[in-house]
């Protein structure tokens, strides 16, 4: 039978060790250590009965020291933090993605490096060693590079199941959906020849590196549920035909508005949807119509805030209506531009190519442009919209379309909060993986804003103060989760998001 024995030491410590009397003899089977005050030598002795109950495999019905004595070690001056874990965000982020049965994929690194997008945006390589840090969850430098390239033949099967999740707890029924454009660019200069990567227009402004155009459907709510990739040389207004249809034919639906801004309106585009069946509200570049059909608009508006004016056009139905909001911020804009342009009245016309107001007299110097200037003054705080749609009022149709912001902040959300630019990968596979893991946090990202009624950031922040802290004992060697108090505030998040804890 094994024994505690203490024992003073020519330096005047007690000395702790694990002993076995065996005929009449002390045999030392474990030195555990010297203490010089009592603190030391409890934890000594716990540390003594835990190797007895390790050596013996059986747990000591009495052990020596009551249970308050042993809980102190997370009191004692020696023992230090080894390290924090986000164990409530892993949970919440896990717990989400149930509900939208992302673990059903049998692809546990394709969520986790979802989970590392959300939570903490960087390369793939960076995330692996956040997840390592933070979640205790391991993967290699291989199993990235690897696997990485497959989970871009996952994406109907994710958007299955994000249209799935949109039906059943967004009410979403495809009746409307909002679609816009934008460019993410590369962290390099060379295209590729038979890929994705071109330079084109550069939303982000980086024309002189590659990009790809990603075309992205939203629903009322700016929760993102289906997207489509481009080559970064593609007019933004060639990708809204074959999104739509693609998106009517996969999912058949029957009745389809879109909602997009001006640049994918065009004679090409209107005939398209009408021929596809699909209805559409667009912005509209008034400022290209002709003078008298301005003049006639702003008759009929008379600066009065909120009136709007109905007309047929060959791109479809054109409703436009006056803000006296959007009045003054024209306007200031204008005197802003005229005083820029008298400038360079009189100059060469080399000098003012960019400047508004401006044109060439006889192309040796600028003049005013008086004609553009009439017509800009009747078209402050007017703004148009074409639609098909004959039987939903003028006041409905604007409506529809100022929430087209909803895509927009979903770029934002995507660009920012989740860094999907710029892009590192120049492989096709590798980079429709990147995509399709950053829309699959957008989703999330989205669900969590909605429910909890505030940012991505301002929700993560709140999920990441509730700590699993690990205190190691440096004399035992013992280490002790200590688990988190949740605030008022976190539980009433926890209980937006359906999660327990």
């Amino acid at each position: 039978m094994l024994r505690i024995r203490t024992t003073r030491t020519g330096s005047l410590s007690t000395a702790v060790q694990v002993v076995r009397y065996l005929f009449g003899k002390t045999v030392i089977i474990k030195h555990i250590g010297s203490a010089s005050d009592k603190s030391q030598l409890t934890l000594l002795k716990i540390q003594a009965e835990d190797f007895i109950e390790t050596y013996t495999g059986q747990k000591s019905l009495f052990n020596s020291l009551d249970n308050q004595k042993r809980n102190k070690i997370i009191q004692s001056q020696y023992a230090r933090t080894v390290g924090i874990k986000y164990c409530l965000l892993k949970e919440v982020i896990y717990h989400l993605f149930r509900i939208f049965t992302f673990d059903r994929l049998q692809s546990p690194l394709l969520t986790d490096l979802v989970m590392a997008r959300i939570v903490n945006p960087s390369s793939k390589l960076q995330s692996t060693i956040f997840l390592r840090e933070m979640f205790d969850i391991n993967y290699s430098q291989t199993d990235i590079y690897r696997k990485l390239p497959a989970f871009s033949d996952l994406k109907e099967e994710v958007e299955k199941r994000i249209i799935y999740f949109a039906k059943k707890h967004l009410n979403f029924n495809f009746t409307v959906v909002f679609y816009d454009v934008t460019t993410l660019y590369f962290e390099t200069f060379k295209e590729d020849l038979s890929g994705l990567r071109k330079p084109g227009f550069s939303k982000d402004n980086k024309f002189s590196q590659p990009q790809i155009i990603i075309g992205l459907i939203v629903n009322q709510s700016g929760f993102p549920v289906s997207y489509d990739l481009y080559s970064g040389n593609t007019f933004e207004g060639h990708t809204l035909i074959p999104s739509l249809l693609e998106f009517k034919k996969k999912y058949n639906v029957q009745n389809l508005t879109v909602v997009a801004d001006a640049a994918m309106i065009s004679l090409d585009n209107v005939e398209a949807l009408v021929y596809n069946e699909i209805n559409y509200i667009v912005g509209a570049r008034i400022s290209n119509l002709s003078n008298s059909l301005i003049q006639n608009i702003s008759n009929h508006l008379k600066m009065t805030d909120g009136l709007s004016y109905r007309l047929k056009t060959e791109r479809g139905i054109l409703i436009c209506d006056f803000s006296k909001k959007r009045y003054w911020k024209n306007k200031n804009e204008m005197e802003e531009q005229l005083i820029k342009a008298k400038k360079y009245e009189g100059k060469p016309d080399r000098s003012f190519r960019k400047v508004k107001f401006l044109k060439s007299a006889d192309k040796t110097k600028a003049v005013m442009n008086k004609a553009l200037i009439e017509k800009t003054k009747l078209l402050l705080g007017i703004k148009g919209y074409y639609t098909n749609l004959k039987t939903e009022s003028n006041v409905e149709i604007i409506q529809q379309y100022h929430n087209l912001w909803h895509v927009e902040k979903s770029f934002r959300m995507a660009k920012s909060d989740l860094q999907t630019r710029p892009i590192y990968h120049f492989k096709d596979k590798a980079i429709r993986s990147h995509i399709l893991i950053c829309f699959m946090a957008l989703a999330v990202g989205t669900y969590m804003e909605l429910s909890a009624k505030r940012s991505l950031q301002k929700t993560l922040k709140l999920l990441k103060e509730a700590v699993e802290v690990k205190i190691k004992d440096k004399i035992t060697g013992d280490i002790i989760t200590i688990q988190p108090e949740l605030s008022t505030e976190l539980q009433e998040l926890l209980t937006k998001l359906t999660f327990t804890y």
